[in-house]
């Protein structure tokens, strides 16, 4: 078991906290929080170890889990890479892509493993269909979010639409050519509601749309490639696949035929790959574990993490064009 401990107590923490408790994988030493009103209630209502300072949790421990508000996410992760610790941070993986690749720099040179906290990654609709998403052509997603004070300090680029980001990357394995965007700040003084055209060098073209003013939350995302469809919804963790092959020489009464201008048939079909129901908070905890005590790269990669705020940094570059 690794000795983990969690830096930052508020709404995410404590779920980190609790999950980490619980984790075979994991010896929950104990956490920090600068506000000391809330770190007391913490210890107090759960049980949990209160440490007086960051660099005396880092002692503690084998690995930090940060998951402190973003703009303190390279302080943290500095002194605990440069202490010899794994870091696991929450995403974004820091407030700025310099601070992103000093950070790797950090681990390379101090031999440690960090992981980004994209967790949808590991969320089981994503789960069960990735291995179908296979050079995709154009990718449709819209995340929206009912009002909520909490992360309106960021824009929505950053909040949100970074999580689709993450797992567009993870699946187009092609470079970013282009990106237009536009953003409107309706409540906020940074966009609440955004949309980005991302245009890959090998063809590929995503439209993404996030929202966090919205009357209804929605997160869905659409995967069109050669002779197939397939839709992820994140929020309901359900998917579908369609299909397209040749149609038979004698199709039955119940096949769906399809015939383009050119006479060309095909059948349609449909697949329901297994969701598996899980914790994708805890996997994604879990599986850093396993990293570290296997010396493989974790799922999600401080590079990767990286790269999805390099392009949520050009895409917000565009609202200023």
């Amino acid at each position: 078991m690794l000795k983990i401990g969690v830096l930052g107590a508020g709404h995410l923490g404590k779920i980190h906290l609790r999950l980490l408790n619980q984790s075979p994988k994991y010896e929950l030493v104990g956490f920090y929080d600068p506000d000391s009103n809330n770190a007391d209630k913490v210890a107090a209502e759960y049980g949990y170890r209160k440490f007086a300072s960051v660099t005396e949790l880092i002692a503690a421990v084998d690995v930090v889990d940060i998951v402190t508000p973003t703009l303190s996410h390279y302080d943290c992760a500095k002194e605990a890479i440069m202490a010899g610790r794994h870091v696991f941070l929450e995403k974004p993986i820091s407030n700025t892509v310099e601070e992103a690749e000093e950070i790797i720099a950090l681990a390379k040179q101090y031999n440690v493993k960090g992981q980004v906290g994209h967790v949808e990654r590991f969320n089981p609709a994503f789960i069960a269909t990735k291995n179908m998403i296979q050079n995709p052509m154009f990718i449709e997603t819209h995340r929206l979010a009912e009002f909520n004070p909490r992360g309106t300090d960021v824009p929505v680029v950053l909040d949100l639409m970074i999580h689709d980001i993450d797992v567009i990357l993870s699946v187009v394995k092609s470079r970013v050519k282009n990106i237009q965007a536009s953003g409107v700040s309706v409540i906020s003084d940074t966009p609440d509601i955004a949309n980005a055209r991302i245009e890959f060098e090998n063809g590929c073209v995503a439209n993404l749309t996030s929202s966090r003013i919205s009357l209804k939350n929605m997160r869905k995302s659409r995967f069109f490639q050669k002779d197939a469809y397939i839709s992820v919804d994140f929020l309901d963790k359900v998917c579908e696949v369609v299909k397209m092959k040749d149609a038979p020489e004698n199709p039955g009464d119940f096949d769906m035929i399809l015939q383009n201008a050119e006479g060309v048939k095909k059948q349609i079909y449909f697949e329901n790959p297994e969701v598996q129901a899980n914790n994708a908070i805890l996997d994604e905890l879990e599986t850093f574990a396993d990293a570290i005590n296997n010396n493989t790269q974790p799922i999600v990669t401080l590079e990767d993490g990286t790269e999805a705020l390099r392009i949520a940094y050009r895409v917000i570059d565009c609202f200023k064009k």
